[in-house]
């Protein structure tokens, strides 16, 4: 695997690639995947990038679902995502509430900053500058652009709502779903 962060993308979960729920995705059965999303993480995959996954699992200290749930969950979307040419390079998650005393539940940077070290070398302080992060929640990219990484706002699941708050990062692009991010950045790569 490589070192290098210039081809990563970073992936929320919930409402980014799969159909979000209220009462919190808590089976493989649950877990939906959003129309075009594993199709455009594919495309991204053939146009060279690395994919990760930063997602909040708060469920699993709510007692909700446990860790072989969320791997079942995991599983699915691999399962799903290799006959269409694509994979998830690493999936990074917290387990912990807004209760927790922890750094890596998004908006918080623990999270990017693990993601930092895995996939780049050089350690400054943006390591994760001109990375696409892309969520539904402003918290999403909250994490992501406190170490420089470039906000992509997705409308889908919680992303509508989001956009109607305000409050977005500078510069956060807007996409009405993961594939028309990835035609986006596809598309200004020529």
């Amino acid at each position: 695997m490589s070192n290098s962060s210039s081809k990563l993308i970073i992936l929320d979960r919930d409402g980014v690639i799969n159909e979000d729920r209220d009462d919190y995705v808590k089976s493989s059965e649950e877990w939906i995947p959003l129309p075009g999303s594993l199709e455009a993480i594919a495309l991204l995959n053939q146009a060279g990038y690395q994919i990760t996954v930063a997602t909040n699992q708060s469920g699993l200290a709510r007692g909700y679902f446990n860790i072989n749930d969320l791997h079942a969950m995991h599983s699915k979307m691999d399962k799903l995502l290799k006959p269409l040419g694509g994979h998830i390079d690493s999936i990074f998650f917290c387990p912990h509430t807004d209760a927790h005393a922890c750094d890596c539940r998004k908006p918080l940077p623990g999270m990017m900053k693990e993601i930092a070290l895995r996939y780049k070398k050089n350690q400054n302080a943006a390591p994760l500058l001109g990375v696409p992060i892309v969520g539904d929640s402003l918290r999403d990219l909250q994490a992501g652009v406190a170490l420089g990484a470039s906000p992509h706002l997705v409308l889908t699941g919680k992303g509508s709502k989001t956009l109607e708050k305000g409050g977005l990062p500078e510069g956060t692009q807007i996409h009405t779903d993961l594939m028309a991010f990835a035609s986006a950045l596809l598309r200004d790569q020529v």
